[in-house]
């Protein structure tokens, strides 16, 4: 069994940390909680897919949160 080393001189990128202030974080929260009670209210048919949509590209404009992209 042969074993070749694969090398790459390349340097590695650095990805900057993105440090998020109190008020970011309380934003995630609030955006969070907003969609958990959206989210009751779909299930107990309160509100329709349509309504939910709607509400939530509000929700998302008031609270402005940075992980809304990878968030469902």
């Amino acid at each position: 069994m042969q074993v070749t080393k694969i090398t790459d001189d390349q340097p590695i990128p650095v990805v900057a940390i993105k440090r998020f202030t109190k008020e970011e974080i309380q934003r995630e929260y609030d955006y969070f909680l907003a969609q958990k009670i959206l989210e009751s209210l779909l299930e107990e048919g309160l509100i329709t897919r349509g309504e939910f949509d709607q509400i939530t590209v509000l929700n998302r404009r008031t609270f402005s949160p940075h992980l809304a992209e990878i968030m469902p």
